[in-house]
């Protein structure tokens, strides 16, 4: 894997890069920061931590709680759409495995 460039703009397309404060991040996805730390304890996100402690969290985190946001709204409780989202990936991941070991095996 190259090395990431140390450029300050590499970093607007970078979806792991810890962008997002707590209050901004809430103020996208028209929630809270009470339902983003929520999405936390049930261990959907992990938002790193800026060096005074404040939670950041990332463009992919962001998109998975806006899926999270849709689930609630729609009548799912908070920790089971935690829950829904976390075995959605986990099929999401399987799935890819399984085609690249499809592809990898030879044909008869």
């Amino acid at each position: 894997m190259p090395p990431r460039s140390t450029r300050p703009v590499d970093k607007l397309d970078d979806d792991d890069y810890p962008a997002y404060t707590t209050g901004r991040a809430a103020d996208m996805l028209g929630t809270t920061p009470a339902f983003l730390r929520a999405l936390g304890e049930h261990r959907l996100i992990t938002p790193l931590r800026s060096e005074g402690g404040h939670r950041r969290y990332t463009r992919h985190q962001l998109r998975l709680a806006a899926r999270a946001r849709q689930l609630v709204d729609t009548g799912t409780h908070i920790e089971a759409a935690c829950r829904i989202i976390i075995l959605e990936n986990q099929l999401k991941e399987a799935q890819r495995i399984n085609k690249e070991q499809r592809t990898r095996e030879p044909t008869s």
